[in-house]
C-alpha cells in the first residue's frame, strides 16, 4: 500500500467533525381556530350578483310600505311576504356558511327545520301537543346532526365567531 491509501492520525485530528445535515421539519398542520377568517367566507353560486342583499332590500321596502301605505288584508300579506323573503335570504346565507365550516348556525337551522315541519303538520289531524312534540324532536335531532356536520367541516372546531 502506498502513502495515500490510508489516512494518518494527524489528518483525523485536523479534520473538522461534520455536522449532520439539517432536514427541515414538515410544516405543522394548520390548527383549527374558533375565529373565522373574514376573507374565507364562502361565495354564493351567483357570486358577483348581490342576490341576498337585493332580497333583503325588497323585503325591507315591503315592510315599510306595509306600515306606511297599506291597510287591512294587503298589510298582512305584505308583512308576511317580507318576513318570508328575509327568512329565505338569511336561511340561504346560514346554510352556505354552516356547511362550508365558516360559521356555526346550528340553532338557527335546526329552528327553521322545526318550524317547517310544524307548519307542514298544521293541516293534519294531529293534535297541537303532538305537533309540538314532533317539532321538538326534529329540533333536537337536527341540532345533533348539524353540530356534528359543522365540526367535521370546520376541522374539529365546534363554534366559530
Amino acid at each position: 500500500m502506498g502513502k495515500r491509501s490510508r489516512k494518518r492520525a494527524a489528518d483525523w485530528a485536523e479534520a473538522a467533525p461534520r455536522e449532520p445535515a439539517v432536514v427541515p421539519a414538515p410544516p405543522a398542520p394548520r390548527t383549527a381556530t374558533w375565529k373565522a377568517d373574514p376573507g374565507a367566507a364562502p361565495n354564493a353560486p351567483w357570486h358577483p350578483f348581490p342576490l341576498n342583499e337585493i332580497g333583503i332590500l325588497v323585503a325591507l321596502v315591503l315592510l315599510v310600505g306595509a306600515f306606511a301605505f297599506a291597510t287591512g288584508d294587503r298589510r298582512v300579506v305584505m308583512v308576511v311576504g317580507s318576513i318570508l323573503i328575509i327568512t329565505l335570504a338569511a336561511g340561504e346565507l346560514a346554510i352556505r356558511e354552516h356547511f362550508a365550516g365558516f360559521r356555526s348556525h346550528t340553532t338557527l337551522l335546526a329552528g327553521l327545520l322545526a318550524v317547517l315541519v310544524a307548519a307542514a303538520l298544521y293541516e293534519t289531524p294531529l293534535p297541537q301537543p303532538g305537533i309540538i312534540a314532533v317539532a321538538l324532536t326534529v329540533f333536537a335531532v337536527a341540532i345533533w346532526r348539524l353540530r356534528r356536520t359543522f365540526v367535521a367541516r370546520s376541522g374539529g372546531v365546534g363554534f366559530r365567531a
